[in-house]
């Protein structure tokens, strides 16, 4: 800050400029952000797809895969057992066909205590086989996982997923090429069994203590490099649909997706990202970028959000390379080829052997990009400037404040008299204290939901309702907090302090969040920052009123409400208006509960950014919403000699 200031002459040129343009100059940065990130989309400002990994030589192998008869048979088997066990994975054939094949397999038990039931205990189990490489001392291992979902299910069945894996094992069993053990893992309760696997393959616990009781593993193979998890839905699919998007907004290493593609294309099916065909299925540029602007929303919607959309999601974390192949028919499919077991086999061969020619892990290509299409890329060094130009609008008006306020300490036409007498106004004490407060009031929220929990459990009591109701009512208190401030809210250079600190920490904490989670960072910039820019102490108090119900409409309990609403209103366009509102207030109130338990559980940081950051960061621009200068207040300055 003092660089940027003339010692010996008061303020810099730098700084004189910037406070007479810093308004406009404000503006068009945040817009120039908003276009530079839509523009992403176009072909011009990303790049097509490559492999930076040689080790992995996609596709110079003779395909030997020819159990497509094998896998139809235990795919019939596997739905004639079902009709014994319609709400339970039938374990004990899974393992024996496991071990018919040849495969050390085992079973792994675990179990849920809900953290926000009244002490349910949900029962699980997985089936896995480890192949042992017979070139290499099991140091290393390769994954082949696969959902089990019961005839109950809402899901769409997998069925022919394990069918086909059980018929590569049954391949894979016979060669002698492989260097590292494949592990065949088929889970229970979707996300919750690999979470379980994964957390006791590693002997770590990624939530809460007491809630998941991962259980332990009979066996183990080697270090886990790569991981394949198989969804498809029908015995002959259409396309073949690649996800991505892990836990807390993790990516795959390019390297994974652009491998899966390429084998895709090379066995002559079609691939898609977001259900959107490659580029040759398009006619015209506009309608190009509209696409590849949709797919970019869409893949940024969902990384922001941290929900994985497979399970491969949860490998990301521990270092796994991690993907899902989510095989469908088309709508119409008679207008499309269809592929059987024998396709989609020739595909995982193609993976796994070029994964096993792997000499390390992956580290090439990139961990942190968007995909508008199956060919295209945008690079970290691409999508980053637009959140810096966003989040950095909001340190050039701290900057600006906080010029201002130094302008106003060294005017030499205030009298010696009048800084006397305001000079204790400032309390910097107090605003230090304030801020302190409102993130420690974010620590509340934050355990706030386990000790609620605990005593609707001991009272009997539905925990989940409980949890809401808890959240929401010290939300609403939290609105009364400037009346705890006193006659700090009366002094406009306290107030413009407290501003100064909201500004920073909000760009300083948007471009730390994009970091890692750059969709999550950047959604929350657009919507905040033109607000916030808002924020201001102000002795009209019109203009006082139309900024604080401007700064309710981005309470993070209002834009969720809010984003269900619309979510609501596309998914029901027809219907009635009360009807669509009762949908949103269920659908939100289960958004929340769904964040905490993703939180106690798998170790999502949604929640806890939300109510350590976002949340008491608004509480102080809403102090500085509610500040009453005084009309007859002067500037403080410094004493002069």
């Amino acid at each position: 800050m003092g660089l940027l200031t003339d010692p010996s002459g008061g303020q810099g040129k730098f700084a004189k400029t910037l406070l007479k343009c810093y308004k406009p100059l404000c503006i068009v940065l945040y817009g120039v952000g908003v276009v530079w990130f839509c523009a992403l989309a176009s072909p011009s400002m990303n790049y097509s797809t490559y492999l930076s990994e040689n080790a992995l030589l996609p596709g110079l192998v003779k395909l030997r895969f020819q159990e497509d008869d094998a896998a139809m048979r235990y795919y019939e088997d596997l739905r004639n057992e079902m009709q014994k066990y319609p709400n339970d994975m039938p374990s004990s054939w899974i393992l024996a066909k496991f071990r018919q094949i040849g495969l050390d397999a085992y079973t792994h038990n675990f179990s849920l205590s809900s953290p926000l039931s009244n002490g349910d205990m949900y029962l699980g189990n997985n089936v896995y086989g480890i192949l042992r490489a017979p070139r290499a001392a099991s140091t290393e291992a390769l994954i082949l996982s696969a959902p089990y979902r019961p005839l109950s299910s809402v899901h769409p069945t997998t069925v022919p997923s394990i069918a086909l894996m059980l018929a590569f094992a049954k391949y894979a069993i016979k060669e002698k090429f492989w260097a590292k053990d494949i592990i065949f893992l088929i889970t229970e309760h979707e996300q919750l069994g690999i979470q379980a696997w994964l957390e006791s393959y590693h002997g770590v616990t990624c939530g809460s203590e007491n809630v998941l009781n991962h259980g332990d593993l009979k066996g183990h193979a080697g270090a886990i490099q790569a991981a394949i998890n198989l969804e498809l839905h029908s015995i002959k699919i259409g396309y073949i649909d690649i996800k991505i998007e892990g836990l807390n907004g993790q990516l795959p290493n390019l390297d994974l997706y652009n491998l899966a593609t390429k084998m895709c294309i090379r066995e002559g099916i079609i691939q898609t990202f977001k259900n959107q065909p490659p580029e040759r299925y398009r006619t015209s540029s506009f309608e190009e970028y509209l696409t590849h602007f949709k797919n970019m929303l869409l893949m940024a919607g969902t990384q922001a959000t941290g929900i994985p959309n497979g399970n491969h999601g949860l490998f990301l974390r521990f270092g796994i390379q991690a993907l899902t192949l989510e095989g469908s028919e088309w709508a119409k499919a008679s207008t499309r080829v269809r592929v059987g077991f024998l396709g989609v086999g020739r595909i995982l061969e193609n993976i796994f052997r070029s994964m096993n020619n792997l000499l390390e892990r992956f580290h090439q290509s990139f961990f942190f990009y968007l995909l508008p299409s199956t060919d295209r890329f945008i690079s970290i060094g691409l999508y980053m400037p637009s959140i810096c130009l966003i989040a950095g609008v909001l340190i050039i008006k701290a900057y600006a404040k906080w010029c201002k306020l130094q302008e106003d300490l060294e005017d030499p036409r205030k009298d010696t008299e009048s800084k006397s007498s305001t000079r204790d106004a400032i309390a910097y004490v107090r605003i230090i204290v304030t801020f302190i407060a409102m993130h420690l009031f974010g620590m509340f929220l934050l355990n706030l939901p386990t000790f609620v929990a605990a005593t609707a459990v001991k009272f009997g009591y539905p925990a989940s309702q409980m949890v809401f109701y808890s959240l929401a009512g010290a939300s609403g208190a939290g609105l009364l907090v400037p009346l705890l401030l006193g006659n700090t809210r009366t002094s406009e250079v306290s107030m413009n302090i407290l501003c100064t600190f909201s500004l920073l920490e909000l760009g300083t904490a948007l471009i730390c969040i994009a970091m890692n989670n750059f969709s999550l960072g950047l959604f929350c910039g657009i919507v905040s920052v033109p607000f916030a820019l808002f924020i201001t102490p102000t002795k009209c108090r019109h203009y006082a009123r139309t900024q604080r119900i401007i700064w309710l409409v981005v309470h993070p309990l209002t834009v969720l409400y809010g984003m269900v609403l619309l979510n609501t209103h596309f998914l029901f366009p027809n219907g009635d208006i009360r009807e669509i509102l009762a949908r949103t207030a269920d659908a939100a109130q289960q958004a929340v509960v769904y964040s905490v338990v993703d939180s106690m559980i798998y170790g999502n940081w949604m929640f806890t950014v939300v109510t350590t950051i976002f949340i008491p960061n608004w509480l102080c621009f809403w102090c500085v919403a509610f500040s009453s200068v005084r009309r007859a207040e002067v500037s403080v300055e410094k004493k002069t000699n």
